[in-house]
């Protein structure tokens, strides 16, 4: 049974998250760090998704619909300043990854792998140059398509940096680093 009315808000949370961002992007306001009205934005809407979560549950499909499940993992994907929430929703999707998009969970794998300096598994996170680096080139394409993403050209994927080189990618923006000392993904 869905329950309609916390689909809507979670719906709604998601919707604002996207016009504030466009504004900002708009007004030119989005680079150089994490924007301070974004960032509110984005705590707002955790602690709130954390109390619905509190009340009735993991977002699923089942519970909320496939909008309203794709809107909580917005809201997840986006709470980058609260490194334990977004671990927990990625344990939450894997107790109930039959009741959830894939690639949802793909995309939030990968994020928090990026966060903490480690290789990503799908491939979903970029840098400036082009795919963050992976734990498996040689298998990327085939986790891709058992999730229904697209796959990379071999191009692509002889592009991805190696895992090893990390440090020096993620040693380019200090202040970046700075931010996931602070917040606590490093």
């Amino acid at each position: 049974m869905v329950n309609d009315q916390r689909a809507k808000e979670i719906i709604k949370l998601a919707d604002y998250d996207l016009q504030v961002r466009a504004q900002l992007a708009s007004d030119g306001k989005l680079s150089g760090g994490y924007h301070p009205e974004m960032e509110r934005v984005h705590q707002t809407n955790a602690k709130r998704l954390r109390e619905i979560i509190a009340e009735i549950g993991f977002p699923t499909i089942s519970k909320i619909g496939a909008q309203a499940s794709d809107a909580a993992w917005l809201i997840i994907q986006h709470s980058i300043g609260e490194p334990e929430f977004m671990k927990a929703c990625y344990q939450m999707m894997e107790e109930n990854s039959n009741d959830i998009n894939p690639i949802h969970k793909a995309y939030l794998y990968d994020r928090i792998q990026v966060f903490q300096s480690k290789p990503q598994k799908y491939g979903t996170q970029l840098t400036a140059e082009g795919v963050y680096p992976v734990e498996d080139k040689e298998k990327l394409n085939q986790e891709r398509v058992r999730i229904h993403l697209p796959e990379l050209s071999v191009q692509e994927i002889n592009n991805i940096p190696d895992a090893k080189n990390i440090p020096e990618i993620d040693s380019q923006d200090q202040e970046y680093n700075n931010w996931r000392k602070k917040v606590g993904w490093l």
